[in-house]
């Protein structure tokens, strides 16, 4: 079986990892793809512990490692070591059993009239990302984390030109409210329709600042929106500010019942962002598995 045999089989529930980036600032390093290539074990050794958990699909540690952010944010790693460097310590733990993700996210600049990025420049930084990952062997491809719904779209495109794998498109809500808001103004409806129009196979929502029970809210709009698949990657609740950085208190237990709220509004993939550890994404499984 395949991802795209899997997105399109009858199981209810698929599962995805949770963070990465939060859980290497938990070891003592800088959050960010620049691990595949500095601190290569690290990752690694994160990649295992979610492979423990009994999910279905990793995802590379490659969100922000495209060529605007990169060069933007002075990360000083090369695209392509980067990006290769992500896929095969993703597919090293992934082993047979599971699936790889390969991570794109949003630039970290925005777009015109907005900003100064053109989505001529955005749509080539992702398509260069895109063939890196493709080369890389990855199953198909998360587009995660955008806060704009033109970049998404951006994204969406240029995985399509990367190779025929299947492309999942997940959006950061600021609100549930008025219909789920990016901060861009962009709706939960909106998101799911356009999306699915580009080209992706799974839709839905991941980070921003909503907690478990808030994304069901977004994830039951997005579930009327569209026939693909919805997925959900909430954070450990919500960001507290603790001495100039950012804090999750949520327990995994209180997680995993949020995730079960997005479920029941029709959430076929979960997972978790921000905060999250294996100790969540493991009482996840087990509560959603019923084990």
């Amino acid at each position: 079986m395949n991802l795209r045999e899997l997105i399109e089989s009858d199981r209810p529930l698929i599962f995805l990892d949770g963070a990465m980036g939060t859980q290497l600032g938990a070891a003592g390093l800088e959050m960010g793809g620049q691990n595949n290539v500095t601190h290569p074990d690290a990752v690694a050794g994160i990649h295992l512990l979610y492979a423990d958990c009994g999910v279905d699909l990793l995802i590379t540690n490659t969100l922000t490692m495209n060529r605007v952010n990169i060069e933007s944010h002075n990360v000083g790693v090369d695209v392509r070591e980067v990006n290769l460097a992500g896929a095969r310590l993703a597919k090293a733990a992934a082993g047979r059993d599971r699936f790889v993700l390969g991570d794109i996210g949003s630039t970290g600049k925005m777009l015109k009239p907005y900003g100064q990025l053109s989505a001529d420049q955005a749509g080539a930084a992702f398509r260069e990302q895109a063939a890196l990952l493709a080369e890389g062997g990855v199953d198909g491809f998360i587009i995660e984390t955008m806060f704009d719904l033109r970049e998404a779209l951006l994204a969406v495109r240029a995985a399509k030109e990367a190779g025929d794998l299947p492309i999942m498109a997940s959006i950061a809500f600021n609100t549930a409210n008025n219909g789920g808001r990016t901060v861009m103004g962009d709706t939960a409806h909106d998101c799911a329709q356009a999306l699915t129009q580009a080209g992706a196979c799974v839709v839905g929502a991941n980070c921003g600042s909503l907690d478990p029970s808030e994304m069901a809210e977004v994830v039951s709009t997005m579930r009327a929106a569209t026939l693909v698949p919805v997925i959900a990657q909430p954070n450990a609740g919500k960001a507290r500010l603790v001495e100039g950085g950012s804090t999750y208190d949520m327990s995994p237990a209180d997680f995993a019942a949020g995730i079960q709220e997005c479920a029941q509004a029709g959430a076929r993939f979960v997972g978790g962002c921000c905060g999250t550890s294996p100790a969540h994404i493991r009482a996840m499984v087990h509560a959603l598995a019923g084990t």
